[in-house]
């Protein structure tokens, strides 16, 4: 299957810069890029070597580009059939969507229409925040906190037009919107390959398998409305650990402005056991009613009478599960989830998953 990266981010993030890095850089792999024909800019002419159809460009580093006209199903199916006839080669897609877009829609399109399933694999969604507007852009955007909201991996781009402070009060704003994505400083596109490809953010068992403990409880704050999670699913390097920029700055020495954020996060923890009937007929009817205002979630689960982990995660009404690796002796059995939605009910949430315990 063919790995897929969705680029989002609000007008003017970055988005076409950090895109251009990546075609350009010398990494050895075929690209396919889709743009929406809305996007504010395309890619510069200069690195465009030949236009081999209305839709798909060939670039000079052996690249393609195509520009959507029409349905992204379409055009991805488009895409799998000329590369199956050998046609085009590429090794991955990147999808970058407008400034104006949901990511939402985007990423159902791979697990609603069964031929693009078959045929590509979504593997994250990156989204660019523009340190400079983003606190102005979030507070009048909905769709800026929706493009938060469903990413895996966030990129802070031109922090260097603002103080340290702005940028401290913009992660803890992030974290709070979004505790599962880990958080990067980005100037001018400078983004390693390896922070970009190969997440595996919508991969069941991959982050979960790598450290159980991606929700793991910030020390210093208990609080629900506040809990914090990391993903330990990166390199420490990447996560600025030295700088004491990492998400888990919620101690920092200065005051953190207050945002009323439809967008925001809860985490749920347990340690007993849930009652896999009940706890299957409470996701059900909560997908049911709050499905659309559910952007993602994801969790390990301690199941009764199962001596396995259950991963699960899931956009909008769309959850996945699966068994993952044996419990060890050594660890404590536990219940760690994370909620990432729109004014979602959290006590009626948490109340009813209490319910759903063995």
């Amino acid at each position: 299957m063919i790995p897929v990266t969705i680029l989002t981010g609000f007008l003017g993030s970055g988005k076409t810069t950090l895109l251009k890095r990546i075609l350009t850089e010398k990494h050895g792999m075929k690209i396919a890029v889709i743009e929406n024909e809305f996007g504010e800019e395309n890619i510069d002419n200069e690195i465009l070597v030949q236009e081999q159809a209305e839709q798909i460009v060939q670039m000079s580093n052996g690249c393609i580009c195509c520009t959507i006209r029409g349905d992204l199903a379409r055009a991805l199916g488009d895409l799998a059939t000329r590369k199956r006839a050998g046609e085009i080669a590429f090794d991955r897609v990147v999808i970058e969507t407008t400034g104006l877009a949901n990511p939402g829609p985007v990423a159902q399109t791979f697990f609603m229409d069964s031929e693009v399933g078959d045929a590509f694999l979504l593997d994250a969604i990156i989204t660019l925040v523009d340190a400079k507007h983003a606190n102005a852009q979030l507070d009048q955007h909905e769709v800026v906190q929706r493009q938060v909201g469903f990413a895996d991996r966030l990129f802070i781009t031109k922090s260097d037009l603002v103080d340290e402070a702005t940028l401290a009060d913009l992660r803890h704003r992030l974290v709070h919107m979004n505790p599962k994505a880990a958080i990067k400083v980005v100037n001018f596109g400078d983004a390693d390959i390896k922070e970009i490809f190969d997440l595996r953010g919508f991969n069941l068992n991959a982050k979960l398998e790598i450290d159980p403990d991606f929700l793991a409880e910030d020390d210093h704050d208990h609080d629900h409305d506040h809990a914090h999670a990391h993903d330990h699913g990166h390199d420490h390097e990447h996560c600025d650990h030295d700088h004491g920029h990492c998400e888990h700055e919620g101690h920092a020495h200065h005051h953190h402005a207050h945002h009323d954020d439809r967008i925001k996060s809860f985490v749920y923890r347990n340690d007993r056991p849930f009652d896999p009937n009940k706890l299957e007929d409470f996701l059900g009817g909560v997908l049911q009613i709050y499905g659309e205002r559910l952007l993602r979630y994801k969790g390990v689960l301690y199941m009764k009478g199962v001596d396995r982990k259950v991963v699960f995660q899931g956009v909008h009404q769309m959850m996945g599960s699966d068994l993952a690796a044996k419990w060890l002796p050594i660890e404590k059995k536990t219940n760690k989830m994370v909620f990432i939605g729109i004014d979602l009910p959290q006590d009626l949430i948490t109340d009813g998953l209490d319910a759903c315990l063995a």
